[in-house]
Formats: structure tokens, sequence, C-alpha cells
């Protein structure tokens, strides 16, 4: 298939087994999924009676004192004793393979051809480091000023500096982009460099 070049009467040839597959929708679902579920840190952690510091000693004997019966100043219900359920870290990682994630990624590309909403341009050149240049130059582009990816090829510090500032502009090079950062763009802008790339990336 070809995709047309903003601006330009010329078209750019690309795969058809990357950007014109038919559309998976629990496969994405699940990719998706996993990704969101990766980025959880699951650090919390609480101790219980076994851990908190303090003597194994019963505080006071079973009976005549007048106290409650007592076996130890780390019980839960204590000033400074354990939690009853204590969190403990855990993993929220659930494993996608490569194959699954490749073929979620060429399903996302392909149904953003199909409902119009990647944008090829031949580079992009940033001469100055100035947000409101840059926004300018993006909404020309994308003829709109809905939430818009720009993807290139490598890193550009003027653009990234240029947009940091936008919160409906983001920049990333084709190793930063992943399934949910394209699904909540409205627009995703490519340069012609970036989508070969990612092309000859998820044809093999």
């Amino acid at each position: 298939m070809e995709l047309i070049i903003k601006n330009s009467q010329t078209k750019i040839k690309v795969s058809d087994k990357v950007f014109n597959v038919r559309f998976n929708g629990s496969l994405v679902h699940q990719v998706v999924k996993s990704y969101l579920s990766n980025l959880r840190v699951g650090t919390k952690s609480q101790k219980n009676r076994s851990q908190v510091s303090g003597s194994n000693r019963k505080p006071w004997k079973q009976k005549g004192t007048g106290h409650a019966r007592s076996g130890s100043v780390k019980s839960p219900i204590w000033r400074s004793g354990g939690m009853t359920f204590a969190t403990k870290e855990r993993s929220y990682e659930k494993k996608i393979n490569r194959k699954m994630y490749n073929n979620a990624m060429r399903c996302i590309f392909s149904e953003l051809v199909r409902k119009k909403r990647i944008i090829v341009i031949p580079s992009l050149i940033v001469n100055d480091i100035k947000t409101k240049l840059f926004e300018k130059m993006i909404t020309n582009i994308s003829e709109n000023e809905c939430k818009t990816l720009v993807v290139t090829k490598k890193s550009d510090e003027r653009s990234i500096l240029s947009s940091r500032n936008l919160h409906r502009i983001n920049v990333c090079n084709i190793s930063q982009i992943n399934p949910v950062v394209l699904i909540k763009h409205r627009t995703v802008i490519f340069t012609i460099e970036a989508i070969k790339a990612i092309e000859e990336r998820l044809i093999t």
C-alpha cells in the first residue's frame, strides 16, 4: 500500500504486512493491559508481628495483675506492634511474548492508517528552540489542535525542548513508542525515516 506525504503529490510505499493487517481487538487489549500492568510498582511493604522489633517475652503474668492478658508487645493491637495482614512487595508483571507484541503493534498501525490518523512528513526541521513556533508548525501539519504525537527516527534535542511545555504535543523516537502512547493520541506524525525504520522492525 501507499501513504501520501503531507504537502506533496508523492507517495511512500509501505508493507501491507505492517500497515494493512486485520484488526485484532482482543490481542490489542491484552497487550495494552500487559503494558499498563508492567508500569505498576508493587513496592509497598509492611511488617508483621514477627518482623517488628521488640522482645518475645510475655509482658506480665497471665492472672492477678488487673491487666488484660497479653502474650507479646509485638501484638497487632499494641502501639508499634506488627500489622495483622501486612502488605508485601509484589510484581504486577504480565508477560507478553515478542510475537504477540509485534502483531498488536501491526494491528494498531493498520487501524491508525484506516482511520487516517497517521501523517507522513519528509522530515522535521526545528531551527530554534521556540515553543510557540513549534506548536504552530505541528498544528499546521496536523490541521487540528488535538493531542498529537511526533515520531522521529532519532531523538532531536531542539524538538524535545520546544515541546516539553506543550500538554497536547509529544515528541519521541521510534524506540520510545508503545501501544498506549499510539492509541491515546488523536494524530500521529511520522517522518519518512521513522516510518521506514518501524516497517523494517515489524516486518521481520
